[in-house]
This record gives C-alpha cells, sequence and structure tokens, in this order.
C-alpha cells in the first residue's frame, strides 16, 4: 500500500488535508491536528509520504490519536516512511505523534527531512519502541536532515534493533527519544547515563535518549 498524507497550515485559515491510504487526519483544534490510522499500516512492502507545510506566520500542531505498528508482510518485511516539513518565515510547529512501534521480524525506515527559516520555532519529536511485548526483534533505521535558510543544519542517522551496529546481546536499546527544537540556547546536558542535550552549530538543539523501553527513559525538557 502506499500511503499520501499533506497538511497545510496558512495564518489566515484552518490547515487543509488532503489524504489517500492507510493515514488519515482530523482537525482537533484551530491549529491542531491528529493523525488518524484508516487501515493497517506500514505493512512490509508499504510506502508512507507524509507532507508537512507550515506556511508564513502558521502555526500548527501535529500528533496522532495512536500508536503505529510496523509489521511484517508474508513476503516483504521492510516498509517506508517519508516525512516532508517545511516551516517557512515565522511559522510555527509542533510534532508529538505516538511512538511507532517496530513489531518482531519488521524493519521499518523512517527518512525526514525539514527545511526551515531562521525566523520559524519548532519542536520535533520522535518516538521509537523495539518490539511489542515478549518480542525482541524488529529493526528500525532513522535518518533526519534538516536545513535553515538554505543551509545545512542537522545530519542524524540512528538504528535500533536486531542485526544493527548498537545491537548487543549485553545491553541492546530497543527505543528512542529523540526532540528536536529550535530555536534553543540552552547549553548541553545530560539525564542520567541515557539521555543527552547537543546544541547544534547552526542553532537549536537535539535531545535524545535510549534505553530498555520508554516507559523507563528519563522526562527530558
Amino acid at each position: 500500500m502506499r500511503t499520501e498524507l499533506t497538511i497545510v497550515a496558512s495564518a489566515d485559515r484552518s490547515p487543509r488535508i488532503d489524504a489517500v491510504g492507510g493515514l488519515a487526519a482530523r482537525l482537533t483544534g484551530p491549529d491542531t491536528v491528529h493523525m488518524i490510522g484508516t487501515a493497517a499500516t506500514p505493512l512490509g512492502g508499504d510506502t508512507l509520504c507524509i507532507r508537512i507545510v507550515v506556511g508564513a506566520g502558521a502555526t500548527l500542531s501535529l500528533h496522532s490519536v495512536a500508536a503505529s505498528v510496523a509489521l511484517p508482510g508474508r513476503s516483504v518485511v521492510e516498509s517506508n516512511a517519508e516525512w516532508l516539513v517545511s516551516v517557512d518565515e515565522g511559522g510555527v510547529l509542533v510534532f508529538d505523534p505516538e511512538p511507532m512501534v517496530v513489531a518482531g521480524n519488521a524493519i521499518h525506515h523512517t527518512r525526514t527531512r525539514i527545511e526551515f527559516a531562521a525566523s520559524s520555532r519548532i519542536e520535533y519529536r520522535e518516538r521509537v519502541q523495539i518490539g511489542r511485548v515478549g518480542e525482541n526483534l524488529g529493526r528500525w533505521i532513522g535518518t533526519m536532515h534538516t536545513d535553515v535558510d538554505g543551509h545545512a543544519h542537522l545530519r542524524h542517522r540512528v538504528e535500533l534493533g536486531f542485526g544493527t551496529v548498537g545491537h548487543d546481546v549485553l545491553s541492546a536499546p530497543r527505543s528512542l527519544s529523540s526532540t528536536l527544537v529550535y530555536p534553543d540556547d540552552r547549553p548541553a546536558g545530560a539525564v542520567g547515563s541515557s539521555a543527552v542535550r547537543m546544541p547544534l552549530a547552526a542553532g537549536g538543539s537535539l535531545t535524545t535518549s535510549t534505553g530498555p523501553a520508554l516507559d523507563a527513559l528519563p522526562l527530558v525538557p
């Protein structure tokens, strides 16, 4: 299945939503949208393409009503999701969906591209859990490329789960919480041994936390 979802927020009207496939969205507030699954996706072989546009001076708060579960297909185990995000001058984006759960034997790739203006404000949170209860397999590969005013801002890649570089039989993190904040002038900081906030050279910060399960990760502002 191919799923396409486009959400366009403008300063002078409610967000416009266009959806085809296994994902839809509903307006739940003047500037708030919740994504809703309309079919079992992503399954192995599925492709999701989500485009988010925040126009000049507009505000968008984007969430989901439930966690997403990546499942292996009968003959194909890999699925893909592409997030294309654009935030124009003075735009504000808060992106905070429920977690992505990668079930046993599934492989899910997430590719995120964010282009934004230096005068915009962004809080972009991503949470991933490898395996449902009692499952140890599953793999997630996430890449994030962000540009500010057309210049490189962040190039980031993380892999979790069975068969990845960081998978160790003694101590293998199976969950990730990652938050990009722009602007943010706070210094580098750590919470415990698993969470760290890293200032970025071009402004803003990236906070990353890993561990055995999302509910065991420390809360990091």
